[in-house]
C-alpha cells in the first residue's frame, strides 16, 4: 500500500483573528462617534486627498456650502451647508465623508 502525498495547509494565525476583530470593532465605532447629527448646521466634509486645496473648495462652493473654516489636511473642511438637499449635494460634488465637526476637532484643529 504506497503512501499518499500530504499535501500542506496553511494555518491562519491566532493573533490575525483577534487583529481582525480589533480593526472591525474600531471602524464600527468610528463610524458611530463621527456620525452627523440631524440637527447639525456646521459639519466637516472629507473629499479626496489628492485634490488641491482649489479643488476641495471649488467642491464646496460649487454645493452651496459657505465654508466656515479650513483644517490641517487640505481635503478637511468644516462648511454650513445649504438648507435644501444641502449633504446630498455636496456628496455630487465629491465628498467621501460628511462628518460631525466636534468630533475630529481636535485631531485636525488648524
Amino acid at each position: 500500500m504506497e503512501r499518499g502525498e500530504t499535501i500542506p495547509t496553511t494555518r491562519w494565525p491566532g493573533w490575525l483573528n483577534a487583529a481582525a476583530l480589533l480593526i472591525a470593532s474600531w471602524i464600527a465605532i468610528a463610524a458611530f462617534a463621527l456620525q452627523v447629527r440631524t440637527d447639525a448646521d456646521v459639519v466637516a466634509v472629507a473629499f479626496p486627498p489628492w485634490w488641491s486645496t482649489q479643488q476641495v473648495f471649488l467642491a464646496a462652493a460649487s454645493a452651496n456650502a459657505a465654508i466656515v473654516r479650513g483644517t490641517a489636511l487640505s481635503g478637511l473642511l468644516v462648511v454650513r451647508p445649504n438648507d435644501n438637499d444641502g449633504l446630498a449635494q455636496l456628496r455630487k460634488a465629491g465628498a467621501w465623508l460628511i462628518i460631525d465637526p466636534q468630533a475630529v476637532a481636535a485631531c485636525v484643529a488648524k
